[in-house]
Parts: C-alpha cells; structure tokens; sequence
C-alpha cells in the first residue's frame, strides 16, 4: 500500500477525526488529535488492509512549546509502517493509553511519562520506570532543571566541557 492510498484510507475511514498528513517524511506520518488516537490504533490494528500489529516503538518529545507522543508502527502481514503523533500541551499532557491495544506500549508509556510527564489516560501501571518514584520533574523537557542532591547525595550532571557537582554548579 502506497502512502497516497494509506492516507486516503484513513482519511475515509476517519473523515471528522481532524487528522493531518505528512508525506514529507521517510515514513508515511499522521497527526492525530488525543481524542481520536483509541479509534485510530484500533482501526489500524483491526482492518485487514492495515493490520498494524506491531508497535515498533512508542517516544515522547518536546518541540513547538507542547509535547508529543510519537508512535512506530509496523504491519507484519502487509509489511508497511507508519508515524503517528499525538500533540498535547505541557500544562495537561494527557493521552489515551494505547496498551490495550498493543501491550508493548505499557513500558514505552511509561518511560514517556518518566522523561515527558506525558500521562497515558487507562494505562494498567503508570508510575516512573526510570527514575525512583521520589523524583521531582521529568528529565527530557527542556525547562527541568535538576536537583543539586537527592536524599543527601550530589547529583552530577553532564554538560559540554565535563560534569559539574552540585558545589561547581553553586560558584556559578
């Protein structure tokens, strides 16, 4: 299936979702708003024609001072794949969690909102993966800024020309 006609599928099949296509990408991209991303996985889970069986990856990011969750899908059966984006606001990054679709999302979910703070609305265990469940912020957004200790220890962050303490930072 071509990127024309995989759009023009969902476009057809989705015609008030609000969805827009990107061709410009290596991989044929969709955004889709937060409210329709259940309908959207399902469908292209279910129909024989996408048959999306695969979630290759799931990532959060930051970039036009909102948030986005980032979804890599492959369809064995078919052998195609696609992107589709959820953009939410930093202030309530919400998504509809997508591991009762494809339960590989449920550590992918949670590292979003580990890094992101992104919250996966119906997800089965959402709490921090990587960082200890005391952590204040979430480290992959542009505006955190870590502790200088946590529970007594210095935290020392990288940064271009070598790592800092909490004491160097302090001089500065």
């Amino acid at each position: 299936m071509t990127t024309a006609e995989m759009f023009l599928f969902l476009s057809d099949a989705l015609p008030d979702a609000g969805l827009e296509f990107d061709e410009t990408r290596a991989l044929p991209t969709v955004t889709v708003p937060a409210g329709q991303l259940s309908t959207m996985a399902m469908l292209l889970r279910d129909h024989p024609d996408m048959a999306f069986d695969c979630l290759m990856c799931l990532s959060g990011a930051e970039r036009d001072g909102g948030l986005e969750a980032i979804y890599h899908l492959y369809s064995m059966p078919n052998d195609h794949k696609i992107i589709l984006r959820v953009k939410v606001s930093k202030e309530d990054p919400v998504v509809p969690s997508v591991t009762p679709i494809w339960e590989a999302a449920n550590w992918h979910e949670r590292e979003a909102f580990d890094m992101f703070g992104i919250r996966f609305d119906g997800h089965p265990d959402l709490r921090r993966i990587l960082c200890p469940d005391d952590w204040e912020g979430h480290p992959l957004r542009k505006d955190y800024q870590p502790p200088l200790w946590y529970h007594g220890i210095p935290v020392t962050v990288n940064v271009p020309g070598g790592a800092t303490t909490p004491d160097s930072r302090a001089e500065s």
